[in-house]
């Protein structure tokens, strides 16, 4: 996973308060809670005066951050008809908020104290994975044809495989990389069968922390469409296989029953990329600018 943090000084629950209502949300500041879990949103989670109604509040971290709005929006637009799940319905976007009604379900984990951990269900249920499996399915079925004119990005496969060769150059070019990091990453580059040979519309982390689930731990909501795009189908199966590695051979089953596709090599393909997570990262660093993170990377870049 990626790490996450906040960084420099935030709003308190006042001025949180003020910039909803300079968009025309009345909010009361005493109900005001903050989630400071996300690396691009800081999450604040508050009440209408008046109806009562609870609200998501995302306060971007960082300009490059407002600027993406547009595509996260055109692909909760695209989605949202066409899922069984809920996604986010913002009724206000403007570059210092984003808004949205509280979805159904609760969250399957959550960051604590000491930036661990707290799961509030069994990742191994099977009521959860067949819902992720499902889920899976569903969104890998949808149009991509009809996702790339709604502007949702899209990569072909060669283009998937160029993303991540592009991503090590630039993160070489700035970072100094532990030699067998850098030995693996490229025998991942170099071999054929570790690349998809199709792309489908990915949300890209689908892991418990985006996920609501309700008293059965079905799915029933899913967060932060930031990284969705048309790309590489094992994004989606890559968390299953790092968090609930005894259970992966059994949401690829159920994939494979509903959607009569098999992925070659699926579970190779999500161990290289969870191994790029480093580099993953460094690219993230790269297009903040801030030190902080680039302090972080380097490190990560460097571990053995």
């Amino acid at each position: 996973m990626t790490p996450e943090t906040g960084t420099g000084p935030q709003p308190g629950p006042e001025e949180v308060c003020a910039i909803a209502e300079s968009h025309g949300l009345q909010l009361d500041p005493a109900g005001v809670e903050f989630n400071e879990a996300g690396l691009d949103y800081r999450v604040a989670f508050a009440v209408e005066q008046g109806t009562k109604r609870k609200w998501v509040l995302r306060l971007p971290r960082r300009p490059d951050v407002a600027a993406n709005q547009p595509s996260e929006q055109a692909i909760l637009d695209f989605v949202r008809p066409q899922l069984r799940v809920a996604v986010p319905d913002w009724q206000i976007q403007e570059a210092d908020l984003v808004a949205y009604p509280l979805l159904p379900g609760r969250p399957g984990l959550t960051i604590g104290e000491g930036n661990q951990p707290d799961w509030h269900f069994d990742p191994s249920s099977g009521e959860y994975l067949a819902s992720l499996a499902r889920l899976i399915a569903s969104l890998h079925s949808l149009d991509t044809a009809a996702a790339a004119a709604a502007g949702i990005r899209s990569e072909s496969p060669q283009q998937v495989r160029s993303y991540w060769a592009e991503g090590l150059e630039a993160v070489l070019a700035e970072f100094e990389v532990d030699g067998g990091l850098l030995a693996g990453w490229r025998r991942w580059l170099d071999d054929d069968g570790l690349w998809p040979q199709r792309t489908v519309l990915t949300h890209g982390e689908l892991y418990p922390a985006h996920l609501l689930l309700d008293e059965a731990d079905r799915i029933v909501s899913v967060l932060d469409w930031t990284t969705a795009k048309i790309s590489d189908p094992a994004l989606e199966f890559m968390y299953v296989h790092l968090i609930s590695p005894d259970s992966f051979d059994e949401v690829v089953r159920l994939y494979q029953d509903a959607t009569g596709t098999a992925e070659p090599r699926l579970a190779d393909r999500c161990t290289a990329l969870l191994a790029a997570g480093p580099l993953n990262y460094a690219r993230f660093a790269l297009t903040t600018g801030e030190a902080e993170h680039r302090e972080a990377a380097q490190a990560q870049l460097l571990a053995v």
